[in-house]
């Protein structure tokens, strides 16, 4: 019997020669949790793969952009706990199990998070200086309780987005419904994260490698950095933290990481 506690919406876009891979990883938990799949972009290729792992398909038929799409995710299914899988990541079999534990913990959490490694070449990458900054400035959370109180959770997104979106499980009654809606391209998460910071919930991390983060030139984010859109929206959300002169700054030093999403 399937765990209505919590389900994996595969978020899937166009046609990626990743998402079977997606799937498989989080139809193969030790755990076993519900799994949809969400598009923006319905096509044979993703009706093809629905069918043969047999899933649900649910279409978002309002076309406003990643935002709307990420928040259509996070909504489109009743159940206590979502995850919006990216199409091009994978998920360890165990962290459903881990997400759900640590709910049990701290049902008021607004969102519970892992640590992640990245995929480069097909290859496991655990440790790089991305990873290391991002492991830095989540110090402040790495004990379950930390994250309820609200300095710290302001601490680990004032110098960077160091929490890796699809490592992130909603605790939906506990998100706000406009979560990511925005005009942004690129840091929807980073501001989505700001607007839960705020709120009462807390923040739960769980410092171990649960999930892989595709790092690839035919992601999205690859596209946005080349573009200069990331750039301009760093120095927005910085400054919802700091003075316009040190965001400045922050955009400076946060734009040499963008070398890091090269392959």
């Amino acid at each position: 019997m399937d765990n209505i506690k919590h389900t994996f919406v595969v978020l899937a876009y166009k046609e990626s020669k990743y998402l079977e891979e997606c799937i498989k990883s989080v139809t193969n938990q030790t755990i076993k949790s519900n799994v949809v799949i969400a598009t923006s972009t319905p096509n044979d290729y993703i009706e093809k793969l629905a069918k043969k792992y047999k899933l649900k398909v649910v279409v978002n038929k309002e076309k406003k952009g990643i935002a709307y799409d990420f928040n259509f995710a996070v909504f489109c299914t009743k159940s206590e706990l979502i995850t919006v899988a990216h199409q091009d990541d994978i998920y360890d079999k165990n962290y459903a199990e881990e997400i759900i534990k640590s709910y049990e913990i701290d049902r008021n959490a607004s969102i519970i998070f892992t640590d992640y490694y990245e995929i480069r070449n097909n290859e496991k990458v655990y440790s790089n200086l991305n990873l290391k900054i991002k492991r830095i400035l989540l110090r402040p959370l790495r004990k379950l309780e930390n994250g309820k109180i609200k300095k710290n959770r302001i601490k680990v997104l004032k110098n960077g987005n160091a929490i890796c979106c699809p490592s992130v499980t909603f605790v939906q009654k506990n998100t706000c419904k406009d979560i990511f809606i925005c005009d942004f391209k690129c840091n929807v998460d980073w501001y989505a994260w700001w607007q839960l910071s705020n709120q009462d919930n807390s923040f739960l991390f769980i410092p171990k490698c649960l999930m892989g983060h595709r790092i690839s030139l035919e992601t999205t984010t690859t596209d946005i950095i080349k573009n200069g859109i990331r750039t301009k929206e760093d120095y927005i959300m910085f400054c919802k933290f700091h003075n316009k002169l040190i965001a400045k700054l922050l955009t400076k030093i946060y734009k040499n990481s963008e070398k890091s999403n090269k392959v």
